[in-house]
């Protein structure tokens, strides 16, 4: 399961990039609304992965790792909103995203590769 810590670890890496990114947000920005929901889904992201490895059956793996993605996917939709809102810049925005859409495209791998092994 080489992909599975591969994602594992970079989820983490990210929410603790996430975690660092939302208390900058909320101590030099004053910024708390979106920095929550920026936290909230960025950091959901490992979590669900690290359930999908307990999970019950190949289709509670999949629906693990589909809800992880969806929050990945919200995730890029917060920093966008941060960024056009004036809270992030440029520089911040490319690489939360490029982590983001790393993660994405891990996901996406891992779902798709379980499934055709059902």
């Amino acid at each position: 399961m080489a992909e599975g810590s591969a994602a594992r670890e970079k989820s983490r890496a990210f929410a603790l990039r996430v975690v660092k990114s939302s208390r900058f947000l909320q101590s030099e920005r004053k910024e708390y609304v979106l920095s929550k929901q920026l936290l909230r889904s960025g950091t959901a992201i490992g979590a669900l992965i690290r359930e999908a490895e307990y999970a019950e059956s190949r289709a509670d793996f999949v629906h693990k790792l589909h809800i992880a993605l969806k929050e990945a996917s919200e995730t890029d939709y917060w920093i966008d909103l941060l960024c056009d809102s004036g809270y992030f810049n440029p520089e911040a925005r490319a690489s939360l995203q490029a982590d983001a859409e790393e993660l994405i495209r891990l996901l996406t791998a891992i779902i798709k590769t379980t499934k055709t092994r059902s």
